[in-house]
């Protein structure tokens, strides 16, 4: 009763209002520190009532275990780095992938911790900072390149660590990847199917190694389903004004497509604005075939036949390959791919 009557003047105690240590609670509770410390680390010593107690004091507080104590007990930081760029921020792409590897780490010590950049700058910069400063656990990074020198200096350091794309250089780490080959096969496809006949392709810089992977699924599509395609002489990381105009001026040619196919879902805004602004319109003069990481381009424009990328799953992929990276478990184990999902509407 005595330890009840000292938590429920916790708010007015001076060590309530300071961050709470595990000295405060072990002052809620009447326990010493030792004590405590091995019932939140859930020890078989202490008993289950203990144990309840110590904890519901903690959650009442909002006790979190010091990391840098941590850090010097276990050598460990309990931090999962995410390296993204901030020019991914659109249509919820980068807050999917958060919430994906959140919903993992909630489960565990780690923390996610974002790392921002911008595509324009050195890539290396976030990686030899986490590397240098021994700032994470772990490191989850994106926009893969063929020969990619981070996933090259986190493998030689020996950094944990998981992308969001391949690599196609010899190295075997973990990845999650979407399968973008089958993806714009599909999209061709379903073009042809629409009777459209010359298709152009909004593809990604050819720095990354879903470029390679998008055009082997877009012009194996073009052979099998006896289709030519009409050159777009723009990529998804231009800004999106640029796209617009550029596809006007294509859609205003002699030489314009009947059917487009876009692989990021951002870009299709700026290209049904392009459309539109050449006095065409999708469903009538052309159809456009895009993937999507949320649902939002046919509240936008029903006519676009979507393919939905599953980002949110790809983080939670990349978190569980991350920490069981961590844990020792080879890397071959820990690789995935998933497929496109088309919408009924998109068939």
């Amino acid at each position: 009763m005595e330890n009840k009557g000292n938590f429920g003047n916790a708010a007015s105690t001076p060590a309530a209002r300071e961050r709470p240590t595990l000295k405060t609670i072990a002052f809620m509770t009447g326990l010493g520190v030792t004590t405590v410390s091995r019932a939140l680390k859930d020890a078989p010593d202490i008993g289950a009532e203990t144990k309840e107690r110590v904890r519901m004091v903690a959650r009442q507080l909002g006790y979190q275990p010091n990391r840098a104590g941590v850090r010097l007990r276990t050598g460990k930081t309990n931090v999962i780095a995410l390296v993204l760029s901030i020019d991914e921020e659109i249509m919820g792409f980068s807050s999917q992938m958060v919430f994906g590897i959140s919903e993992v780490l909630s489960g565990t010590p780690y923390h996610i911790v974002i790392t921002p950049h911008s595509h324009s700058k050195d890539p290396m910069l976030p990686v030899r900072y986490i590397l240098d400063t021994g700032s994470a656990d772990g490191v989850i990074i994106s926009r893969i390149e063929p020969d990619d020198p981070r996933v090259r200096l986190l493998s030689e350091r020996g950094m944990p660590f998981a992308t969001h794309g391949r690599t196609d250089a010899g190295l075997t780490h973990p990845f999650h990847d979407f399968d973008n080959e089958a993806f714009a096969h599909k999209a061709v496809e379903k073009l042809v199917k629409r009777g459209r006949r010359r298709i152009a392709l909004l593809q990604p810089p050819s720095k990354l190694t879903y470029y390679a992977h998008i055009r082997i699924g877009f012009q194996t599509g073009l052979h099998d389903y006896g289709a030519e395609e009409v050159p777009l002489r723009i990529n998804t990381d231009a800004p999106l004004a640029d796209i617009r105009d550029v596809v006007e001026v294509m859609m205003r040619s002699a030489n314009a497509p009947d059917g487009i196919v876009c692989s990021a879902g951002s870009a299709a805004i700026a290209v049904n604005a392009g459309i539109e602004a050449a006095g065409k319109a999708l469903g009538r003069d052309l159809d456009m075939v895009s993937k999507q990481s949320v649902p939002i381009l046919n509240w936008i424009r029903p006519e676009i036949i979507t393919a939905q990328e599953d980002v949110r799953h790809a983080g939670r992929e990349m978190a569980k390959a991350v920490i069981a990276r961590i844990d020792g478990v080879e890397p071959e184990l820990l690789q995935s791919v998933s497929q496109p999902t088309w919408p009924e509407s998109g068939r």
